[in-house]
Formats: C-alpha cells, sequence, structure tokens
C-alpha cells in the first residue's frame, strides 16, 4: 500500500487543473491552516494551493478546539480558495469538501460517510454515529463583502488504532477501525482534491452544492440542541432543513422556526414512553 504525502509521491498521479498544481508537504507543522494563512498574508499564493503534513503539534478544529492525530495516521491538510463570491456564499465551500471528503472515503473503503451539521464527517458504529474527520473553514472578506480567499483544513482519521483514538464529545473512529485494514491516505488524497476540483466548476457555473450536501446530513429530520456560537444560548426542537447557504433550520416546539448560522448541534434521543 503506497501512504506517501511528499510532493513526488503525490504530484505525478494528480489529475487536476488548478487543485494542488501548488502543494506542499511538510513533515511535521504547527498546524496547516496557520501556515497557509502566514504565506496567504505574504502574498503571491495561488488559488488551489495545498499544505498536507504528517503530524500537526498544534492541530485545531471548530471553536478552537484542539484537533489530534498521531504520526503518520491521518490525512491532515489545508486548501486555499479564492472564488469571486460574495461572503455568504463562504459555506460553500464548506459543503463542497465535506462531500467531496466523503465521496472518497467511501470510494476508497465503501464505508457509507455521513454529514453531522455543521462539519463533521461520521460512520454509524453499531448503530451510533462516530466522527471520522472534521472541517474548519477560515475566510478573509473585503470592505465590498466578497471573499478575497479562504483557507479551509480537513483532518481525516485515516489510520489510528482503535486504543489510540482521542476523546470526542461524538464518539470518535477511524477508517482502521472500521475496516480492520489500513487505507491509503494518498489515494484517498488524490480522490478528495480531484472532487473538489469538480464540485468548485459545478459552483462556479452556477448550480449550488447544498442539495447533495443536505443528502447526506444526518441532522435532518432529527429532535436536536443548538448551542449559539458567541452567545452560548440553546435551542431544542426538530432539524427541518438547511437554506442555500447552509444555514440549520430547528423549528422549536412553540413552532418557531430558527435560523443557525453557527453553532454546536447534539442529536437528542426522543423520549421513550412505557405503557
Amino acid at each position: 500500500m503506497i501512504d506517501d504525502l511528499q510532493e513526488t509521491a503525490v504530484i505525478p498521479t494528480l489529475n487536476t487543473q488548478w487543485i494542488g498544481k501548488t502543494y506542499i508537504y511538510l513533515n511535521e507543522v504547527d498546524s496547516t491552516n496557520e501556515f497557509l494563512k502566514v504565506r496567504v498574508a505574504e502574498g503571491n499564493v495561488p488559488a488551489g494551493t495545498v499544505v498536507a503534513t504528517d503530524f500537526q503539534s498544534r492541530g485545531k478544529g471548530r471553536l478552537q478546539r484542539r484537533w489530534e492525530a498521531l504520526p503518520g495516521t491521518s490525512l491532515l491538510l489545508s486548501l486555499l480558495f479564492k472564488p469571486d463570491w460574495p461572503a455568504e456564499q463562504a459555506n460553500w465551500l464548506t459543503m463542497i469538501t465535506s462531500v467531496a471528503m466523503a465521496e472518497a472515503g467511501e470510494g476508497e473503503t465503501a464505508v457509507p460517510v455521513r454529514i453531522k451539521w455543521p462539519n463533521d464527517l461520521v460512520i454509524k458504529v453499531e448503530d451510533v454515529w462516530h466522527k471520522v474527520g472534521g472541517l474548519l473553514l477560515e475566510g478573509d472578506v473585503g470592505a465590498d463583502g466578497r471573499i478575497r480567499s479562504v483557507v479551509l483544513g480537513i483532518g481525516l482519521n485515516v489510520n489510528i488504532p482503535p486504543e489510540q483514538l482521542p476523546t470526542g464529545a461524538t464518539p470518535p473512529t477511524s477508517l482502521l477501525a472500521v475496516l480492520g485494514r489500513p487505507v491509503s491516505r494518498q489515494a484517498l488524497l488524490v480522490d478528495f482534491l480531484q472532487r473538489v476540483e469538480m464540485g468548485v466548476a459545478t459552483a462556479v457555473s452556477g448550480q449550488s452544492p447544498q442539495a447533495v450536501w443536505q443528502k447526506r446530513l444526518i441532522t435532518l429530520g432529527q429532535p436536536v440542541q443548538v448551542t449559539h456560537t458567541g452567545t452560548n444560548q440553546a435551542v431544542s426542537g426538530v432539524a427541518e432543513g438547511a437554506d442555500a447557504f447552509g444555514h440549520l433550520l430547528v423549528r422549536d416546539g412553540a413552532g418557531r422556526l430558527h435560523t443557525v448560522t453557527a453553532g454546536d448541534v447534539t442529536l437528542r434521543q426522543p423520549k421513550r414512553q412505557f405503557f
């Protein structure tokens, strides 16, 4: 099994027009997102730049949470986008990349990969959803309200042994833990990047990624509790859908519809009734 993420191994196998044409491999880095953001601030970094690593010493997820992974066991990378889109369309990139990674994971493993709003990749193990990956989008918006750049980080637990999985609010897993065999990170990476490029091309042509993304959401139709980012206010209800920009629509017990732009979602188990 080929599992090399270095430039000499990845670039020759990558069939893309612009994604990954600038590909940077780092044996170790504090955070691929932070590394790429610094490069962008220095200027002259093309759209489609990819930074991949075998180990992050200070990897991070949403809400400044740490992302932990043993060296050489996970797929850890960041991508640079520069779409000429209004700021509210930034979440399209989250939709495109999460679907691309889910499809790549399924293509390499035949294991269904779904999405837990807003950006967790999950696999069902013994009727319980386990987190296998996640995304982090960090954008820069100009005074005109249009996107100047987006750095999007993604982490996927690939070959972490079950006994070494980190802890989390959503139980973690890895592809190795689910399949019982290792999976090629290189094959996953190449497939993922090619799918991202196709997804962006579709979006640029005017077709929203929302419908394809929404089909993978495990959150819809479920009783949920959402804690809003920033205010820590919680709302409970049923997740009825998502709007065109990926915001979650939750209807509470009084019939009010809430639009959630950012927050933590907990799937609530329906109360059992005994007669």
